[in-house]
């Protein structure tokens, strides 16, 4: 069944003034549990849709196949390792990304506990024939699917590439400038019934608000400021009491160390190499969890790009 919500809403928050409230005193809401990745067996760079598709000549990167089918094993065996159940969607023969699978929907818990996910509008035309397969798998999982307008220039939409929650509140994080429009925010803010805190992406390195921000639990984030507008920064030090600032030379390839993911507000899995982030992780009382995604990383996506948190 599709959901098209035409209402706006106007909770949608860019400067630190904003902030009128707590965000933990919002609505409590389910934290994900379950844990969707796609099988790599088509990945490739073919293409360039970000800066870290190509070597330092110019040239496309190339993948090692074997290694990185070897990497998202390794990948999805930490999850069942941490606890998480893993479903594995197959992607398709002609869509080399389609292994980032934080992109293509935003799943929402409503308030009365409906499951439905915001289908995206990918920028990249090819990309965007992803959505079908995903929202295809979130039909046989019983969500319900909320529309965006037609796919343009204006009405773009990356999903959890973008889009991120708090853990455990009714309030998101976007990220807009190079994948995804600012006004969609409005259309996301009725749908997923969410106040949303949007930021401006000034480098095209960090194309999506999941490449410079990694959410660890309602209270800590790491970051890094290069990706951020002055007005920007100041509303995340707002939001996080404790925001951990990650050095352009590690957020940046080969090491990507915002992309990393902690699924329980504990562990943190993040490609490997990054010692001063995992020296902030140990001081702030988490526990990196290094996973190797060198061959993910050449396509312009990391740990948390290669998975999607569901309901």
């Amino acid at each position: 069944m599709l959901i098209d919500l035409l209402e706006t809403d106007p909770r949608i928050l860019s400067h630190a003034r904003d902030l009128s409230f707590d965000p933990r005193t919002l609505t409590p809401m389910p934290k994900a549990r379950h844990v969707l990745m796609v099988r790599p067996t088509h990945f490739r760079v073919d293409d360039s849709i970000n800066p870290h598709m190509r070597a330092s000549d110019g040239s496309l990167n190339t993948i090692d196949t074997a290694k990185a089918m070897a990497q998202w094993e390794e990948l999805r065996a930490t999850y069942l390792r941490l606890g998480f159940e893993v479903e594995v969607l197959e992607g398709g023969e002609d869509l080399p990304d389609m292994v980032f699978c934080a992109n293509q929907t935003l799943p929402v818990s409503t308030r009365t506990g409906k499951r439905l996910v915001v289908l995206s509008n990918m920028a990249d035309a090819r990309r965007h024939h992803e959505v079908d397969l995903v929202h295809a798998f979130f039909q046989r999982h019983n969500y319900d699917a909320a529309l965006m307008p037609a796919r343009s220039p204006s009405s773009l939409f990356e999903g959890m590439g973008d889009c991120l929650w708090l853990p455990g509140r009714r309030f998101l994080l976007g990220g807009y400038g190079h994948r995804t429009s600012p006004g969609m925010y409005e259309r996301v803010a009725s749908i997923a019934d969410a106040p949303v805190a949007i930021f401006e992406l000034t480098s095209p390195r960090f194309y999506h608000l999941d490449t410079c921000l990694a959410i660890l639990d309602d209270h800590t984030a790491l970051a890094c400021r290069e990706a951020y507008t002055a007005e920007g920064w100041a509303l995340l030090e707002a939001i996080f009491p404790r925001l951990l600032v990650v050095p352009l030379a590690e957020a940046d390839s080969p090491q990507f160390a915002c992309n990393a993911h902690c699924p329980d507000e504990r562990n943190v899995i993040l490609h490997p190499g990054s010692t001063r982030t995992e020296d902030l992780l140990r001081a702030n009382g988490f526990t990196p969890v290094p996973v190797d995604t060198s061959e993910f990383i050449k396509s312009g996506g990391s740990v948390f790009c290669m998975k999607l948190m569901y309901f």
